[in-house]
């Protein structure tokens, strides 16, 4: 049985503004019974803190339904971000979709 795999493409500045419609959109896919969310940091200019707290909540989300959460594509300002608050250990991160794809789908 393939995994479900859904894609979260946010876009421009993942701030407060934002963070709720984000949290919004991962409670509907986990709620749809996805498996697995990738979330696509490609068209992401900047993310502050707000962001970072609807990505941790994203993820606790998508655990507390049994799936998994993976990012990609992330800019130097996010990856920066991540590092700074340790939270590139917390979450999986790969280059782009295509790592993402190589390392995950193929393997499940």
């Amino acid at each position: 049985m393939n995994p479900v795999v859904k894609v979260v493409q946010p876009s421009g500045i993942l701030d407060g503004t934002k963070a709720g419609q984000f949290r919004q959109e991962i409670a509907n896919l986990v709620d749809s019974g996805v498996d697995m969310v990738l979330v696509d940091f490609q068209d992401v200019t900047f993310m502050d803190s707000s962001g970072l707290g609807a990505l941790v909540l994203a993820l606790k989300t998508v655990r507390a339904a049994g799936g998994k959460l993976f990012i990609c594509s992330v800019n130097e300002q996010i990856k920066m971000l991540f590092e700074l608050t340790s939270m590139d250990r917390v979450f999986e991160i790969f280059a782009n979709r295509e790592e993402f794809e190589n390392a995950i789908v193929s393997t499940h």
